[in-house]
């Protein structure tokens, strides 16, 4: 067979690769012979950054790497933000490139598509960049990629083949399997000496990170034994269950949090790199702790960044996280229960300014759809969504609002999310400004006929953007924006679309959503507010 037909079969039968986002070009076209009857599906974005966030979503949905097939040069450079916030958040993304004929490669000839050296360029927003130069080792270095996938902390992976290898013929590997795989788990020693810690402490706090979400049952036992508040981080939304009385959320930022947090005398982090967009998104270097911290994480270095430590262990999170578990056979009683309700209250979100006009939004949203899957690009209600949303399982919020922070994300990985879940329904949290960098997968959306609810708030610009510069004494420049007609452009797209500007109208318009294809309902933010402080 030849090397592309023999990439097919092992992604489809090797990895149990199901799906696959690119958009065909002339130097990609051998990609695709054979790919029509092996079974897997195969979709089309509008734009290859559209392809690498949909990967992302799928593969923040499922656990699952995402796989995209794109073309040379453009392509690449197109994919590469997608590639920036895969990266940021740890998601297996593999992304399968052409490259220019082998004896071309880096003599600048103005070939078609040609970059100076399009590994180089890749290298630094992915774990690897290869560059195959020999077909026969397409097994050893796909099994490299799904390593890194299964066994150390994930990220986007780049392979790259040159035209000429497409075709060429490569003899069948004879029973191919790859290996089995298990990350590291901690030392014991160090399990000992944690576990010491969290029997002997008075004010134990956890924060747990996206790195736990496969172990849900672990991390409730876990916290429950100890008795003690949580922070659970965006990506770990729903690790607890929804409104667990040990969960105070991703609040970190905020006082009464940071308040529990400098008083805790033992501190365990799994899975978290402490960044500032889940602990000090208020850029003020306000998150502090004091007492010992004890850090498990499955990458080394990540032990010593944003805190002082005091223990450090390297680890997979979900297997430290029962391996924790069988040493706490027994519940504690910290008072942690009283003390996550204490900072609640003072918390009080439902009635903070920055919060309020968004309780009533989340509130019409989890009644209509409780089970939904909610994915965010940077925008209003996804702020206000990090600190106020609480999910009944972990892999069903994630966003581009933190780490990397790109725009255009939500509604690209919302297909993702939707197609790598069928069964459960998918909501894409965008603006009216961000939405505008990949607006064009609507058309993606309708042609794959898949049932995403497109909820974008409309403030007539880049309100954050607004905010920042009004605080800073800088004139706004850039930020107030001429929209188009949102619903004009769904409707020509194919898609439902309609306008609601209150809690109620947004919620007989989450009643008539369809099932068998997208539908956009564009929320008046001004009208939203003129509702909400109308006397009722």
């Amino acid at each position: 067979m030849t090397c592309a037909e023999l990439l097919i079969r092992l992604l489809r039968d090797t990895y149990g690769v199901d799906t696959i986002f690119g958009i065909p070009g002339v130097h990609t076209i051998e990609l695709y012979r054979g790919l029509e009857n092996s079974g897997m599906r195969h979709v089309t974005p509008r734009h290859e950054q559209g392809a690498g966030f949909m990967a992302d979503g799928y593969a923040c949905a499922t656990g699952r790497p995402g796989v995209c097939f794109i073309i040379t040069g453009p392509g690449m450079t197109n994919i590469a933000t997608a590639m920036g916030q895969a990266l940021a958040d740890s998601i297996p993304m593999l992304v399968i490139s052409s490259v220019n004929r082998r004896d071309t490669l880096g003599l600048g000839q103005g070939r078609l598509h040609e970059l100076p050296s399009q590994q180089q360029l890749i290298a630094g927003i992915s774990r690897f960049s290869h560059t195959l130069l020999d077909p026969a080792q397409l097994p050893v270095v796909l099994a490299r990629a799904f390593t890194v996938f299964r066994s150390e902390r994930p990220g986007p992976v780049h392979i790259e083949i040159p035209i000429d290898l497409f075709d060429a013929p490569v003899a069948t590997p004879s029973q191919w399997q790859p290996p089995t795989l298990y990350r590291p788990a901690p030392d014991p020693r160090g399990l000992a000496q944690a576990v010491d810690w969290l029997r002997t402490a008075e004010r134990p706090l956890v924060l747990l990170g996206g790195g736990c979400v496969d172990a849900p049952d672990a991390a409730r036992q876990l916290i429950e034994r100890l008795d003690a508040p949580t922070v659970t981080t965006i990506n770990a939304k729903g690790l607890l269950g929804r409104h667990h009385p040990l969960d105070l959320g991703a609040n970190a930022s905020l006082p009464a949090v940071r308040e529990l947090a400098a008083n805790a005398d033992v501190v365990l982090a799994v899975g978290t790199e402490l960044g500032e967009t889940d602990y000090d998104v208020v850029f003020d270097d306000g998150f502090a702790l004091t007492g010992r911290l004890i850090r498990i994480d499955l990458e080394a270095q990540q032990l010593v960044r944003n805190q002082t430590l005091a223990l450090g262990m390297v680890g997979d999170a979900g297997r430290s996280l029962e391996l924790l578990v069988e040493r706490l056979p027994h519940p504690m009683h910290k008072g942690g229960k009283e003390r996550t309700a204490q900072v609640h209250a003072k918390l009080d979100l439902a009635n903070d300014p920055a919060f309020a006009p968004f309780v009533p939004f989340y509130a019409a949203l989890e009644a209509a759809l409780p089970e939904a899957i909610l994915v965010g690009d940077s925008t209003a209600p996804v702020y206000a969504g990090n600190h106020l949303i609480s999910q009944p399982a972990p892999r069903r919020y994630f966003n581009a609002s933190t780490g990397y922070g790109t725009l255009g994300y939500g509604l690209p990985a919302a297909l993702g999310a939707q197609l790598g879940q069928p069964a459960l329904p998918v909501v894409a949290l965008v603006g009216d400004g961000g939405v505008m960098f990949t607006l064009s997968e609507l058309a993606t959306a309708v042609e794959e006929c898949l049932p995403v609810l497109v909820l974008l708030w409309h403030n007539a610009g880049y309100e954050e953007i607004r905010r920042f510069m009004d605080a800073h004494g800088v004139e706004r420049l850039g930020v107030d924006l001429k929209a188009p007609d949102f619903l004009t452009l769904a409707r020509g797209f194919g898609c439902l679309a309609t306008r609601v500007d209150s809690p109620a109208s947004l919620g007989d318009a989450l009643a008539s959503r369809p099932l068998d294809g997208p539908m956009l309902i564009e929320v008046d933010a001004a009208g939203w507010q003129r509702s909400l402080a109308a006397p009722q």
